[in-house]
């Protein structure tokens, strides 16, 4: 019998509306009744987690002509999960609002926001924020490959993009340009190649005469390199950063959950310093499986401070 501890936890992550925490939880679980001898129960619970694992990643192609260029992705992440500048927040929000409302701004002859870009570096939380606003507002999230429209598709790469952008008036979603800047080069740069200007020129095109349902998020980690005529083509612009020391500890606290028992959460969030958020979030996962594996209801100070060492390390930090 799972104890009065995970099965709290199970149920909060189940209403707090966390799959992670749930899984993990009913994993810990699966690891206590196998410690007590009770292997058929532990096996089938482990079974239930592998099958659900599988439904969350798996990847859709929307169509056979865009295959590899288009893929649908399951969203699990709400508004909640992205630890990030207040503006950054409020600035969400009001996409979110005036999709909402979108038929009252209609009435005064105004359009909703629905074209967003978003710079910043790796891990931040961009692509988080496409699956934040696709599950808000009850979308698909559709994510295009850019450098593959380009390298795979050489010489039909703008007749590609219409195809894209004949989706985006058809099928009603978010859709998020990923790796945008392989296209979105500034087009006075010496060693931009004819093809990507021409996937440009017709990207600047499309955007402009799109007056679909559809929501159109472009992500870049390099918003220097982008064409300045991008900029007025979008209706807002969020820059993302890496994380301050509150978003650090805030961060933690959030994905720790119910495993953060007497936790110094003020040490670890300074060890945890110049990591991004993906970064940090994956430590303390990493950490909250060591504490499954070893039959432990909360994680230990320097399992996860090993995990955010080890993150740092990979990166050669000092």
């Amino acid at each position: 019998m799972a104890t009065s501890d995970q099965l709290k936890a199970l149920i909060k992550s189940h209403f707090d509306d966390h799959p992670e925490r749930f899984k993990t939880t009913a994993l810990q679980i699966a690891a206590h009744e196998a410690k007590k001898g009770h292997s058929t129960i532990a096996s089938e619970i482990r079974t239930l987690v592998d099958s659900s694992n599988t439904k969350i990643r798996k990847l859709k192609t929307f169509n056979r002509e865009l295959e590899g260029l288009v893929l649908e992705y399951n969203v699990d992440h709400k508004l909640t999960d992205l630890i990030a500048h207040k503006s950054i927040r409020d600035r969400i929000e009001r996409v979110l609002n005036e999709y909402k409302q979108k038929e009252k701004l209609k009435k005064h002859g105004l359009l909703n926001r629905r074209k967003i870009l978003l710079t910043g570096p790796p891990g931040t939380g961009k692509t988080m924020t496409a699956s934040i606003v696709a599950r808000e507002l009850n979308l698909p999230l559709y994510v295009t490959m850019m450098d593959k429209v380009v390298t795979k598709f050489m010489g039909e790469s703008s007749s590609k993009l219409r195809q894209i952008f004949d989706m985006i008036e058809d099928q009603r979603g978010v859709y998020l340009f990923d790796e945008f800047d392989a296209i979105g080069t500034d087009r006075k740069k010496e060693n931009d190649v004819g093809e990507m200007r021409r996937v440009l020129n017709s990207f600047l095109q499309f955007i402009e005469v799109d007056n679909s349902e559809s929501i159109i998020i472009a992500a870049t980690n390099n918003l220097e390199l982008l064409d300045k005529a991008l900029f007025r083509r979008f209706d807002d612009v969020l820059k993302y950063s890496m994380p301050t020391q509150s978003e650090i500890t805030s961060l933690l606290e959030n994905r720790l959950g119910v495993y953060n028992k007497d936790l110094n959460l003020n040490t670890l969030s300074k060890l945890s310093k110049s990591l991004s958020h993906s970064d940090i979030s994956q430590a303390v996962t990493d950490a909250i499986k060591k504490s499954v594996l070893s039959d432990k209801n909360h994680v230990i100070q320097k399992d996860l401070a090993s995990s955010i060492k080890e993150k740092l390390s990979s990166y050669n930090h000092d």
